[in-house]
């Protein structure tokens, strides 16, 4: 009997137990449901700017002189005297004596010439009075001659071949004597412009021979900077192909402004310049023309961007790497995007009600954050930035403001 009453009691423990769960499921609350969250893409947005007006065209080039020359003298002979100004980094003017060479062989020369000259004229007189008395011999022997007609007269008889041996015998010794006074007066070496004197290598007691470069000057009225654009950057310079070679007034009044900006001693000072013109060949390697920039003043101390420098504004140093901003032409459809908005193949996505919108655009510009493009955009358009590798047409997206404004 134990062992019976047993296994009813252990049936009676698991039968209650299957009630109890039973009783403890129905009795359990339903579980809440709760909407899964829409699987669309999360992505970054800037926004289109419009910004008519000019369009800014950036560069970059090395500064260098609009005119350079060589000192070299034109005839040689000992340096007597140097100019103290004829250094290298000194400041020479318009005709003033950079170094002057021994005048006292030219100035013989001169002499003898001279003393030629006036032989040459006496010897002409001579010439003249001989010819006409050989004419007037001529003419008495035709009047004794009765009868027959009087013969043409040879030259020779008439001493014309002696009169013009002493005339181009006079020319040749005044020539003569215009050169030896034109070679004095090249003993003195001027300088041919204002500027400034890059090297030299002259000193008094030197001798020195005519063409021999003793040193450079370059001028101090202007600088040029070229600077190597991509045709679509030339293309966006107003007039450029309009400019003469070496600009001029008719040049200058359409050239494009332009802004050079060097940097010194940790700050950046700027100067004013304008287009020149530009380079009428395409360069073989880097594809790009050079546009010319002029700067008038380079030696005028340069406008501080940041504050002034402690040792003082400095001028545009020849040599120096410097950055160009260029006005650009005007245009009314133009629009400001995060550099990061710009897609491949020249496309701008968009966002539009949560849908985006694929919009092909003209890049004008390309700075180092924004580029400037043309297209069917709208002022304040947001415009994808990030977080989407490729788009549809029409595709729904989540969006936010992102850091690439």
């Amino acid at each position: 009997m134990g062992k019976v009453s047993g296994v009813f009691v252990a049936m009676g423990i698991l039968a209650a137990s299957v009630v109890l769960a039973m009783l403890l499921v129905s009795l359990a609350p339903e579980p809440e449901s709760r909407e899964l969250p829409p699987q669309m893409p999360y992505v970054l947005t800037g926004a289109a700017a419009a910004s008519p007006g000019a369009i800014s065209v950036f560069g970059s080039g090395t500064v260098r002189p609009a005119r350079e020359v060589d000192i070299s003298p034109q005839v040689g002979g000992r340096v007597e005297n140097v100019n103290p100004a004829l250094v290298s980094g000194g400041r020479v003017a318009a005709g003033q004596t950079l170094f002057q060479i021994e005048q006292e062989d030219y100035r013989y020369r001169v002499e003898v010439a001279m003393a030629d000259v006036a032989a040459r004229r006496v010897a002409l007189l001579e010439a003249r009075e001989q010819a006409e008395i050989a004419a007037e011999e001529y003419g008495s022997f035709s009047r004794r001659q009765s009868g027959a007609a009087p013969a043409e007269p040879s030259p020779l008889t008439l001493r014309q071949p002696q009169l013009q041996a002493a005339e181009a015998a006079l020319a040749r010794a005044e020539a003569e004597l215009a050169q030896a006074r034109l070679d004095l007066s090249r003993t003195a070496v001027a300088a041919p412009f204002d500027g400034y004197v890059r090297a030299e290598s002259v000193a008094a007691g030197q001798i020195v021979a005519p063409g021999q470069i003793l040193g450079s000057l370059f001028a101090a009225d202007a600088a040029e900077v070229p600077v190597a654009l991509p045709d679509g950057d030339a293309a966006l310079i107003p007039a450029l192909w309009s400019l003469g070679v070496a600009g001029g007034a008719a040049g200058e009044s359409q050239a494009a402004a332009a802004r050079v900006i060097a940097e010194y001693g940790g700050r950046r000072f700027a100067w004013s310049g304008h287009v020149d013109r530009a380079e009428a060949s395409v360069d073989a390697q880097t594809r790009t023309v050079d546009v010319v920039i002029r700067v008038p003043e380079p030696f005028v101390p340069g406008s501080p961007l940041d504050g002034p420098a402690a040792g003082g504004n400095p001028p545009l140093l020849i040599g120096g790497f410097v950055d160009v901003e260029i006005e650009g032409i005007a245009m009314a459809d133009v629009y400001r995007i995060p550099r990061a908005a710009l897609q491949a193949g020249n496309e701008v996505w968009v966002v539009d009600d949560g849908a985006v919108g694929i919009v092909p655009v003209r890049v004008l510009q390309r700075a180092d954050d924004a580029a400037y493009v043309s297209g069917a955009l709208a002022d304040g358009q947001p415009v994808i930035t990030g977080g989407l590798q490729f788009a549809v047409e029409g595709m729904r997206v989540l969006s936010g403001a992102g850091p690439l404004q």
